[in-house]
């Protein structure tokens, strides 16, 4: 955390609340807000959507593996132009338009993300195969330097999924991890992941089953019973990142209502809160 008292909070923005013109501008001029009353916010997008008319446009196969894309060079090329070109500079143009002041990383500026290829373990008919997912990578070291400096100065850094190694091998890496160790390094105050529903439910096809509260050991137990599954599954992982590695709370937020933001400045129960 910086400058004093300011509560730092990481957002991690992704899935429809980014397709849709009008949501979107909606849930950007609230993580403006927060910067308003007094929070240095940090957002980290990714750029599903994007990446994947990019590349069906361009005739390139790309499939998912648990929740990471398999990136080919070829692959990569679009990946980055995408993320970096489109997603990330359309994020920081809006955020500039409604008068704040934006600035747009990967992970490869001031060496902020250091990455290693990702030894994709999987297990086919019980036995344990590494999978090479190509160009898609792991964090291993993140350098807060710069997000201090930025946000020392009332910066709202926009962040995206792209980083290199040592060697400078570039990779692609799930926004959901790179988030998780962004707000984790940052020793955030909350991490806010925006998914497409309310929260982590009780029972996944009851929407009033809503958990308020869980920690790191019951997430565990409901990824076991298969209640936290599917995409579900990245994003409870980058919260338990983002707890282990520094950060005080995580929150499972609806994106596509914008308005749950503000509920969360002002104190509100919204969404699933996972502490340590």
């Amino acid at each position: 955390m910086h400058k004093g008292e300011s509560r730092t909070i990481v957002v991690k923005y992704g899935g429809n609340a980014m397709t849709d013109e009008s949501l979107k501008l909606q849930v950007i001029k609230n993580i403006c807000l927060m910067q308003q009353k007094g929070c240095q916010v940090v957002v980290i997008h990714g750029g599903g959507p994007f990446i994947k008319a990019a590349l069906a446009e361009a005739n390139i196969n790309s499939e998912f593996i648990d929740g990471h894309r398999k990136t080919s060079p070829e692959a990569f090329r679009y990946v980055e132009r995408e993320l970096k070109g489109n997603v990330n500079s359309n994020i920081v143009g809006i955020i500039n338009k409604l008068g704040y002041m934006a600035v747009g990383l990967s992970g490869k500026d001031g060496k902020l993300v250091t990455a290693v290829k990702r030894q994709h373990r999987k297990v086919v008919n019980g036995q344990e195969e590494i999978i090479d997912l190509g160009q898609v990578g792991d964090v291993v070291r993140v350098d807060t330097r710069l997000l201090g400096f930025l946000l020392d100065q009332n910066y709202i850094p926009v962040l995206t999924c792209i980083a290199q190694d040592n060697e400078g091998w570039e990779y692609n890496i799930n926004a959901d991890m790179f988030a998780g160790h962004v707000a984790g390094a940052l020793q955030a105050e909350e991490y806010i992941v925006l998914t497409d529903v309310d929260g982590l439910l009780a029972d996944k096809d009851d929407p009033q089953s809503l958990l308020n509260e869980v920690n790191i050991a019951e997430t565990g137990k409901l990824i076991d019973n298969k209640t936290i599954l599917g995409g579900m599954l990245p994003k409870i992982e980058s919260c338990i990142i983002a707890l282990e590695k520094g950060a005080k709370a995580a929150r499972i937020l609806n994106g596509t209502k914008p308005e749950q933001l503000i509920g969360v400045m002002n104190g509100q129960k919204t969404g699933t809160i996972i502490k340590k």
